[in-house]
């Protein structure tokens, strides 16, 4: 069994305010867990209007498949116009 984790710190520029910035990282979460088998959580920044970090998590029989949805959830945050990822650190257990 293998499960990976991301760090990722992201910067909202278009969020004005606490609601606009929930509108997009709930958009995100939504999105990833639609379409990924991978949890996501808001684990930093929760009170500061354009900045966010996110703990992703894969689990799976294999490395190489934990690593390919986390790397299919990086590619999606990069869809995003009003995301900008700012750092990512990558975690294995």
């Amino acid at each position: 069994m293998s499960i990976g984790s991301l760090i990722i710190e992201a910067m909202i520029y278009n969020a004005q305010s606490l609601k606009q910035k929930r509108s997009v990282t709930k958009s995100v979460a939504a999105r990833l867990k639609q379409r990924l088998n991978v949890s996501i959580a808001e684990i930093n920044h929760q009170d500061v209007w354009q900045r966010t970090e996110w703990a992703i998590v894969s689990v799976s029989a294999e490395k190489k498949q934990a690593e390919k949805e986390l790397q299919k959830a990086i590619s999606i945050l990069e869809t995003y116009n009003d995301l900008e990822i700012t750092n990512i650190t990558w975690e294995w257990l």
